[in-house]
């Protein structure tokens, strides 16, 4: 034979309140949710949903920084595009100098000495834009911390690199470094055999053996030919950055989406919860103040 339980007064009271206790939970939780806009408010909301918000809040940290990395290096070589584009169009002049005082048999020294003089100012302005920097560092030095890529020196007039090899590299995905720099001697040439060098040796033999400047022209157009690859080189590496920083953009919009599904509440779900859970209240209310049975002193009077 089954022992039924002994429903007391007091057990009907603590059941009563436990219930009512209960359902007031359910409408503060919801009411916390249409506050916050987010349906998860502390890890026990949901052990799960906050493991999940965390990863993804972990790959949007990640991602933003690859696309700091790729606007970092996006700003550089956009600037070395236009310094060496700019530096071509000088290395052009140059050029059209020594055909004129290779061809030109009629030309007097001081003809001669005008060009050299030019060709001069165009070696100073290009070693000028050799050293152009980038947040304060040399942008064709490398990781080198001086001020300069190039030093020139003032007895001599000789032009040697004062940077070093060491390339600039960023991340811009798990699995993609993009190389961001150029070094003086990639783009001017090695030692002894620089752009610079070969100026220097042009402004000399305008004036003192211009029969040989038919053999500094092909060492020009070598280093113009070492230049126009550079900007080739830097032009493909600025696309890839770009394609890279539209992935992540996509990979952001698409991580914030989900992080969205995870966390943020169904406003229009919430409301109805809401009021569901209000009415359901109100009706345990009175259906507790109907069930509980008077006191003694309700009987007393």
């Amino acid at each position: 034979m089954s022992i039924s339980p002994r429903i007391t007064q007091r057990l009907m009271t603590e059941s009563s309140l436990a219930s009512m206790q209960a359902g007031l939970g359910r409408v503060a939780r919801t009411q916390e949710q249409l506050t916050t806009g987010r349906v998860i408010n502390r890890p026990s909301d949901s052990p799960s949903g906050t493991n999940a918000a965390m990863q993804l809040r972990q790959q949007i940290t990640q991602n933003a920084q690859f696309l700091r990395n790729a606007g970092d290096g996006l700003a550089r070589l956009g600037t070395a595009d236009t310094v060496l584009t700019s530096m071509m169009d000088s290395v052009r002049r140059a050029r059209d100098l020594t055909l004129q005082g290779a061809s030109t048999g009629s030309m007097g020294p001081q003809a001669r000495e005008a060009l050299a003089m030019e060709v001069q100012q165009i070696r100073d302005g290009l070693l000028s834009q050799a050293n152009s920097t980038h947040l304060g560092m040399p942008l064709f030095g490398g990781t080198t911390t001086g001020k300069v890529a190039y030093v020139k020196d003032g007895g001599t007039g000789v032009v040697t690199y004062a940077g070093d090899a060491n390339p600039v590299n960023r991340r811009i995905g798990p699995d993609d470094n993009v190389r961001v720099d150029i070094t003086g001697p990639e783009i001017f040439g090695p030692a002894g055999d620089d752009l610079f060098d070969v100026l220097a040796d042009i402004s000399a033999k305008l004036t003192s053996d211009p029969g040989s400047l038919g053999s500094e022209l092909d060492r020009l157009d070598a280093a113009m030919s070492r230049m126009t690859t550079s900007l080739a080189d830097v032009g493909s590496r600025f696309n890839r950055l770009e394609a890279g920083m539209r992935i992540n953009r996509d990979a952001e919009l698409s991580l914030q989406d989900s992080l969205s599904q995870v966390e943020n509440v169904d406003m229009a779900r919430a409301m109805v919860d809401l009021q569901m859970n209000e009415v359901a209240y109100q009706a345990a209310l009175g259906a507790t103040a109907r069930v509980l049975q008077p006191s003694l002193l309700d009987f007393l009077r």
